[in-house]
């Protein structure tokens, strides 16, 4: 009984005289026909464009009672203003609850911000609001610090 007990705590370190080759680097290496140009960093023009949005906003909305089916539709209808927008390179309508909605859109400076803020869809939202919100909106002006976008 006592040799199996000792075979049993002997059963870990089996591993290291198996395989002594690998470490814990070599572990997470891609393999050679996993490796292509899109896994190597590159000076692509997606970095550049990413590099340029420093600024954004976000913006969240609580839906009256009633009125979420209403605000839902309202933001998706948004999407057509915002890709009228030149300095509104980035735009996303989100529900993050039952009643509970946001806006996600960012900048490449200040002024695309400001425009933006100055600009149709704010508008829109402002004639709007007292139908189909229960509070004021709740605007937050964010810096970005990376972006990742599709090319």
């Amino acid at each position: 009984m006592s040799s199996l007990r000792q075979l049993i705590a002997l059963l870990p370190f089996s591993a290291l005289l198996i395989a002594p080759a690998f470490s814990g680097a070599q572990l997470f290496s891609p393999l050679p026909e996993q490796t292509t140009a899109a896994s190597k960093p590159t000076h692509t023009a997606q970095r550049q464009e990413s590099a340029v949005i420093k600024n954004a906003l976000f913006v969240r909305l609580e839906a009256q009672p009633g009125k979420e089916k209403e605000l839902a539709h309202f933001l998706r209808e948004g999407l057509d203003l915002a890709r009228q927008e030149g300095t509104t390179p980035v735009w996303f309508a989100l529900q993050l609850g039952p009643s509970t909605f946001g806006i996600f859109d960012a900048f490449s400076d200040e002024a695309g911000r400001q425009a933006h803020l100055n600009g149709p869809i704010a508008q829109a939202l402002g004639a709007n609001a007292p139908n189909l919100l229960a509070q004021a909106p709740s605007i937050e002006r964010i810096d970005v610090l990376g972006t990742k976008l599709p090319q």
